[in-house]
């Protein structure tokens, strides 16, 4: 079963332009509590670097690219967001990691749930061994 799962977003534009709508448990899967966007990230800088214990997201890239690497503890995939039309849906369990960010990367999150530090994974090795139980 693959880690990477991509929502694609339908485009409601015409002529004029692209348009695309986000409405929760819809187009995105979960009830929408967290908006956070991601910009100016200087080249070289990876981010993430953490799990989430119950955490939803959908990750998209509204201007620009970056990588992400998702791991479950098993294995681990990889998958380039380049296109405002589609979303990363990360589920709960994944470690991610975020890297190679262009100059003009504006990478926007829509969460399941609000700020929660006590939510986060932030220890690799503590993240594989409680995947691993």
């Amino acid at each position: 079963m693959s880690l990477i799962k991509i929502i694609n977003f339908k485009n409601l534009g015409d002529e004029r332009g692209s348009l695309v709508a986000l409405e929760a448990n819809r187009q995105i899967p979960f009830e929408i509590k967290r908006v956070y966007y991601i910009y100016g990230t200087a080249l070289g800088v990876a981010r993430g670097f953490h799990a989430h214990k119950e955490l939803k997201q959908v990750a998209i890239a509204l201007s620009g690219s970056c990588r992400f690497m998702l791991d479950d503890g098993r294995h681990q995939e990889e998958v380039v967001l380049d296109n405002p039309a589609e979303g990363l849906l990360i589920e709960s369990f994944l470690w991610r990691e975020m890297y190679d960010f262009s100059e003009d990367c504006v990478l926007m999150v829509l969460a399941d749930q609000f700020y929660d530090e006590h939510d986060y994974i932030r220890n690799y090795d503590k993240f594989i061994a409680i995947t691993k139980c």
